[in-house]
């Protein structure tokens, strides 16, 4: 076994999870990402990863079906062996997810079932499942949303999910502690990504409306936030733990 590093993104094939694997990767990690559903996206990270000199993998994995989970840390850890050479992960990075904007009054019990799922169950059962996988001394990020300390219309159900990964993490790190496994959640404002159709990116009235309200004046981009997490991931933050990190300009202060 050598001793090199190994990150696990999730949801790592476009967007926020995307720059994350990138700026691992210039951090020296390896890296592997999971997709849902489109393999060439993921395979095309995985290449420009490779491009940089780090090894790379891209494995499926829907994390609204937590009981897929024990069979997918069974493959990380096969994966771990045979294409890294080593025994465990150093960094996992719970990042996978979807929106719903909905309001409050016609939000369905379907879709508020589906953000349990996709948020908070899988944060909270997949990392439980990969612990056996988690180097002592590991490092954990939650991907929360700016959402949770702020209130947009249309957002309940998607953000009280992020409200329990911020407190999620609190735990995570109190009942980790003991491995020296740290756990902190990173919270993005609003992004320049295909994240909600994209309506940061495309609609130019409410990427003004939030630029505006920024104290550094410009809306996110995806780079913004997979720095921050991958100094998170690394030695450089070995004595951050249990924080919340908001990386959103100086949004509405």
């Amino acid at each position: 076994m050598n001793n090199s590093k190994v990150a696990l993104v999730t949801g790592g094939s476009r967007g926020l999870g995307k720059e994350m694997a990138f700026h691992l990767a210039c951090k020296g990690f390896d890296v592997i990402i999971t997709y849902q559903t489109n393999k060439a996206l993921a395979d095309a990270v995985v290449s420009q990863i490779k491009s940089l000199g780090q090894k790379a993998v891209a494995l499926p994995l829907d994390v609204a079906q937590s009981n897929s989970f024990g069979a997918f840390a069974h493959t990380v850890t096969e994966t771990l062996s045979n294409e890294f050479g080593v025994s465990g992960l150093h960094a996992l990075v719970n990042n996978a997810g979807i929106g719903v904007h909905a309001a409050y009054e016609s939000t369905t019990e379907e879709q508020f079932d589906q953000m349990v799922n996709i948020h908070l169950k899988a944060a909270y059962f997949l990392t439980q499942k990969l612990l056996g996988v988690l180097s002592d001394g590991a490092s954990i990020v939650n991907i929360s949303s700016g959402l949770a300390r702020f209130s947009f219309n249309n957002y309940s159900a998607y953000a009280i999910m992020k409200a329990g990964i911020e407190s999620l993490s609190r735990y995570q790190a109190l009942e980790l502690g003991s491995r020296k496994i740290r756990v902190n959640t990173v919270a993005p404002g609003a992004i320049e990504t295909d994240f909600g159709g994209g309506a940061v990116r495309d609609n130019q009235e409410l990427n003004n409306m939030i630029a505006n309200r920024t104290a550094l004046g410009r809306v996110g981009l995806a780079d913004d936030v997979g720095s921050v997490v991958a100094f998170l991931c690394s030695e450089e933050a070995k004595w951050v733990n249990a924080q919340r990190i908001e990386v959103a300009g100086g949004f509405a202060i």
